[in-house]
């Protein structure tokens, strides 16, 4: 990198590494160090006097995060994994000799915040009660070059956090190091992500993988990404759910099968909503939406348990409670309760007009379903804070889904929605061949019209139905949404490691 695109304290750091090189010091040396334990342990388990020779030896390693300098003795806060420390530095320690280069150069002069060290020394507790580490040896392990933003803390407190989106969501791996908290949430989606895991796994279910590229972008109304395949010089497309190929190891015998899917949609971008996101499928043979209902319950219900401990999670300041029964509500039912009309015999025309007194815009490229599905989302949706299933929605709205047992013109579906979103859709789903590929033909009209939201025909799925598929239910969790629900974060882009952004131009 040229120095001319280099800040000045990005110069001055790297003459600080020019100036450990000439002193003979590795400012990378090999990857192997000795640690022994973390902050957190010794936290826990250091009692002073009462056990001091269980912690008379430690070893630590992790990044400088603040100095305070004493002259000839220092205290400074070391961050490793799962916390920070305190460590007291003293000059006569670190050199008791004649020869002090390794603390008043080195030390004093050389090492930066930010840099990697690691430390060998005793636990002991400060006249003001903090545990800390008393240095005898120190090692750099890796030279910073980039300096740190600055977050002031007090009595342990951060109250000065580096906010900026832009920052955070571009250089992760700097907010991950800065902001307190940050790190909590990806452990705490790695929990959640495991509960879930634990629940089907101990029920019987079977977890697969299947294909991300896929000829055809099915078991979804999206907006596929497109590519192309050179070896086989045909269009693909980066998948928009699973559902299909789940289906079809549903038809070859498996019973109840999962996969953690990454799906892609060419779609927008806002606070709910990122083209690339997690969900969870699963379908079980021989059960319908009745029998996943009680189990979306139970699922989540641990999962609240796994990742805070309690049913009852904070989304900005409402309470959800998780804990079983939820309330259970029809489509028709929520949309006259919050708009007055009872859209259940309407035809297109009539919901045209209904979406015009409503004030909601109705596309001439939208089917009933479509219409139905925008006076739902703009007047209804919202209002569903607690834990909530939204039952038997029109055929129109639902291409995969069986027709209701005892309800002309309705499907077997729900859809589960928390604090004003769609957290779960699940379904009795179609097995009928012929209805399938009807259904199939409605969406072919409806991309014709224009909506390129519609679904393709998947004719290699309807070959599968016609060997025979099971009477069958599955569900879909949107597992970015779901994390932000039980780690109160306000947008999907504060639970992705890395979310999408568009490309900053770099300094080579």
């Amino acid at each position: 990198m040229s120095t001319l695109h280099l800040s000045e304290q990005e110069i001055i750091r790297r003459e600080k590494l020019e100036e450990l090189k000439k002193l003979g010091i590795d400012a990378y040396p090999a990857p192997l160090y000795p640690v022994n334990t973390t902050s957190a342990y010794i936290k826990e388990h250091y009692k002073g006097e009462e056990n001091k020779d269980q912690f008379a030896d430690v070893c630590i390693a992790g990044r400088i995060m603040s100095v305070r300098d004493m002259g000839k003795a220092n205290f400074f806060v070391l961050q490793d994994a799962v916390g920070k420390i305190q460590f007291y530095i003293k000059q006569d320690d670190i050199c008791p000799g004649e020869d002090k280069t390794l603390y008043q150069t080195v030390w004093k002069k050389l090492v930066d915040i930010g840099d990697i060290i690691g430390v060998k020394g005793y636990v002991f507790t400060t006249k003001t009660g903090e545990t800390s580490i008393h240095v005898k040896e120190f090692t750099i392990l890796t030279k910073s070059l980039r300096p740190l933003p600055i977050v002031k803390e007090k009595d342990g407190e951060a109250f000065d956090e580096v906010t900026d989106p832009e920052f955070r969501y571009r250089q992760r791996y700097a907010d991950l190091i800065v902001n307190p908290g940050v790190k909590e949430v990806f452990i705490k989606r790695t929990k959640l992500v495991t509960a879930i895991r634990d629940f089907l796994n101990e029920r019987g279910a079977l977890e697969v993988d299947t294909p991300v590229l896929q000829s055809i972008p099915g078991g979804a109304a999206a907006r596929p990404f497109a590519t192309h395949h050179n070896a086989l010089d045909v269009p693909f497309y980066l998948r928009i759910a699973n559902e299909l190929y789940l289906k079809r190891l549903i038809v070859g015998g498996f019973e109840w099968v999962y996969e953690f899917s990454r799906n892609f949609r060419n779609e927008g971008m806002d606070r709910t909503h990122n083209p690339e996101f997690t969900v969870l499928e699963f379908y079980t043979a021989y059960k319908d939406y009745e029998w996943m209902m009680d189990t979306t319950e139970q699922l989540l219900e641990k999962v609240a348990i796994a990742t805070n401990g309690v049913t009852k999670v904070l989304a900005g300041d409402k309470e959800i409670e998780f804990k079983a029964p939820y309330k259970r509500i029809t489509m028709y039912d929520a949309i006259k309760e919050h708009t007055g009309i009872d859209i259940s015999e309407m035809d297109e025309a009539a919901l045209r007009d209904a979406c015009k007194k409503l004030g909601i815009h109705a596309d001439e490229k939208f089917g009933k379903g479509k219409l139905i599905d925008e006076i739902f989302g703009a007047k209804c949706e919202a209002n569903y804070v607690q834990p909530t299933f939204i039952t038997d929605y029109p055929v129109e709205m639902s291409p995969l889904t069986k027709k209701h047992r005892s309800k002309p013109g309705l499907v077997e579906r729900f859809e589960l929605i928390i604090n004003g979103k769609e957290i779960a859709n699940a379904y009795t789903e179609l097995n009928d061949p012929i209805d399938q590929r009807e259904r199939f033909e409605e969406q072919v009209k409806l991309m014709e019209r224009g909506d390129d939201e519609a679904m393709f025909i998947d004719y290699d799925f309807l070959r599968a139905l016609e060997y025979g598929m099971p009477p069958t239910s599955g569900i879909g969790f949107g597992i970015d949404r779901l994390t932000m629900l039980m780690t109160n974060q306000h947008s999907i882009q504060d639970v992705l490691l890395f979310p999408q952004m568009r490309p900053e131009k770099l300094a080579e």
